[in-house]
């Protein structure tokens, strides 16, 4: 079975991360959420959300790794080395790599979107250094799957749940997804 880890650091965006989560593990994927130091994890908008795992080298088991926005989620993100270099082993193993919002920064100081296609937080197109910017919500390009924002965890969690095989049509017309004006 496919395996996703999000990453949670201090100031993850809660609506985007918890978003994904719920969807993927609503699609039958196995999700975990990996914190960095306390399993309590602040979030953006001050929220606490227990992670399910210390972050370390079993993150390398997994088939894709998840970098969600936040502020000052993502940039906590690229601020850690260690974020960096499993991003880049992710990609250098062609496994799959998602980030949304401002979690898309840390693609751009990895190196890993060079030439790709990519999207992000809107104002974004400077900060995605490498990568070629596309104004739409979500974005696939070989194994990075990118998403602009706070509203745009459904389409981009149902973008990597069908990466992996996954049929999402059914998962959005119980999430009522299609009736919200979703496609």
């Amino acid at each position: 079975m496919s395996k996703i880890a999000v990453l949670m650091a201090e100031g993850f965006e809660e609506g985007e991360t918890l978003t994904i989560v719920d969807i993927l593990r609503r699609a039958g994927l196995t999700c975990d959420t990996f914190y960095f130091g306390d399993k309590l994890v602040k979030g953006m908008h001050d929220m606490y959300v227990e992670g399910d795992k210390a972050f370390g080298e079993e993150v390398k088991e997994y088939d894709m790794v998840v970098l969600p926005g936040g502020r000052p989620g993502g940039q906590n993100l690229k601020e850690n080395p260690e974020v960096i270099k499993i991003v880049q082993y992710f990609n250098d193993n062609n496994k799959y790599i998602g980030a949304m919002c401002s979690g898309t920064v840390v693609l751009s100081d990895a190196k890993v979107i060079d030439g790709k296609r990519v999207t992000g937080y809107k104002g974004y197109a400077e900060k995605l250094i490498g990568g070629i910017f596309i104004d739409e919500v979500v974005v696939t390009d070989q194994n990075i799957v990118t998403s602009q924002g706070p509203a745009t965890p459904y389409p981009f969690a149902y973008k990597i749940a069908e990466v992996f095989g996954k049929d999402t049509s059914t998962l959005r017309e119980k999430m009522l997804y299609n009736f919200a004006g979703g496609k």
